[in-house]
């Protein structure tokens, strides 16, 4: 069955860079776009950025700049570089597998279990 799976959460300061990773299996990686999602505590889940199976990105208004997304397709993993953090970047941080980029979150099949990452200010 399709699984992804995070790592490279954790706790950093502000200013600081953090890359999560996103391997997935079980899927034919290159014709998914791949999605990265955040939720704070209290607040909807709201898109980050994404990445089609051809490397197209896009990015939400407030890290554009500062995070950036990458895929290695012999891999099947997804990255997202964030540098510059925020203490406002707090968040669990999930990705999420469709065919065709969306920055819907409803419209994504497949989903990882999230990494916290915590900015301390």
């Amino acid at each position: 069955q399709v699984q992804l799976v995070e790592s490279g959460g954790g706790l950093v300061q502000a200013g600081g860079s953090l890359r999560l990773s996103c391997a997935a299996s079980g899927m034919p990686f290159r014709t998914y776009a791949m999605g990265w999602f955040r939720q704070a505590p209290g607040k909807e889940r709201e898109f980050v950025g994404a990445i089609s199976g051809v490397g197209i990105t896009s990015y939400t208004d407030s890290v554009k700049g500062r995070f950036t997304i990458s895929r290695d397709n012999a891999k099947n993993t997804v990255y997202l570089q964030m540098n510059s953090l925020k203490a406002e970047d707090t968040a669990v941080y999930y990705c999420a597998a469709r065919i065709g980029v969306s920055r819907n979150s409803r419209e994504y099949t497949y989903w990882g279990q999230g990494t916290q990452v915590t900015v301390s200010s």
